[in-house]
């Protein structure tokens, strides 16, 4: 059974021989008409990194800090998702905010208290993604006025969704070389009553 099958040749390491450095590797150039796969942040080559909704802001603010990234997906006991949290939702108004209304020390404040909960997360098919580009990725986005985006696909063995990209506004204008900042319009006369009630 074993004589089916060649062993491969090897070589030995040369002098020039380095580590693979991902963020120095030659990226092919993207522009708006490339695959909008192209520019997603695949979550099933790259692991996300998650944080639990009871850890306090501090732990969250050094986990990005040590991965070099600017989002954690939070999570419950379970594994199951629970929203995300940025690093302008730790270190921006919503701290400010959770401790005037809930009249808390920031110290006492947990990602769940900052963080954007699942049912407010705008999120994507990934079937559609792969048929779209990144023209119309940035539409989709800048439509929803958001600096993130999620890709779902499902599960055949279990039938739950399950998040597998994810698209950042910031990565998408470093790989286009142009600023891509969108500032969300509120879309209703009470989301605007809201944000001057609570914003204010």
């Amino acid at each position: 059974m074993a004589n089916e099958y060649q062993p491969l040749p090897t070589l030995t390491l040369p002098r020039a021989t380095d580590l693979v450095q991902l963020e120095q590797r030659p990226h092919p150039p993207i522009n708006m008409q490339s695959p909008a796969l192209s520019v997603m942040t695949d979550l099933r080559l790259v692991n996300p990194v998650g944080i639990r909704g009871g850890a306090d802001l501090r732990e969250a603010h050094q986990r990005m800090i040590s991965h070099g990234i600017r989002l954690l997906f939070v999570h419950d006991d379970d594994g199951s998702l629970l929203g995300i949290v940025t690093a302008v939702d730790l270190l921006g108004e919503r701290p400010i905010q959770c401790m005037k209304e809930h009249g808390k020390h920031h110290a006492d404040l947990q990602v769940s208290d900052v963080m954007t909960p699942r049912d407010k997360l705008d999120a994507l098919r990934l079937e559609d993604v792969a048929a779209a580009n990144v023209g119309q990725l940035i539409a989709t986005m800048k439509q929803l006025g958001r600096q993130h985006a999620l890709v779902l696909e499902i599960n055949l063995g279990n039938g739950h969704y399950e998040v597998c990209g994810l698209f950042s506004t910031s990565h998408m204008a470093r790989l286009l070389g142009m600023p891509l900042s969108f500032i969300r319009v509120p879309q209703a006369l009470s989301e605007i009553q809201y944000s001057l009630l609570y914003t204010g």
